[in-house]
């Protein structure tokens, strides 16, 4: 009995210790930005279906989106198209730590393509296909990762 009754004891002192020594704060997650119209950048995410493939990127002006969707489907037959306009912050925009690369290279035996983290590897990885062989066209896209 005098067990018990020590054992309960010490449960409640350490339960009473634990919360003597943390401090109870209360936890804000609110914070509050205020964002100018000049902070605010408009990015056209376009896609095209093909009889081949499905292109997709994106561009910072709805010129540069629609040439890119005529440059990736040039000489195939067009299934749809489709432009999507976002507003993204400035910050984002510019930062080259949030973006995927996209990558395709065609040779004159083959065509490869694939996403690389960082713009240096997605040129390595071009090179390491197409090594020895004539190449016909190369592009790398970046797009902020989603």
């Amino acid at each position: 009995m005098k067990k018990s009754i020590l054992i309960i004891g010490t449960v409640v002192l350490s339960i009473l210790n634990i919360n003597a020594t943390n401090k109870n704060e209360a936890l804000s997650s609110i914070e509050t930005v205020e964002i100018s119209k000049n902070a605010i950048a408009q990015v056209f995410e376009w896609k095209v279906e093909t009889t081949k493939s499905t292109y997709s990127g994106t561009a910072l002006s709805l010129n540069e989106a629609k040439n890119m969707m005529a440059l990736s489907s040039s000489g195939e037959a067009v299934r749809s198209k489709e432009i999507k306009s976002y507003l993204v912050l400035k910050s984002e925009l510019n930062s080259s730590a949030q973006r995927n690369y996209f990558w395709e290279v065609e040779t004159k035996t083959g065509k490869a393509k694939g996403y690389a983290s960082n713009k240096a590897y997605a040129n390595k990885m071009i090179e390491l296909v197409a090594s020895g062989d004539a190449i016909v066209s190369k592009i790398i896209i970046s797009q902020p990762q989603q």
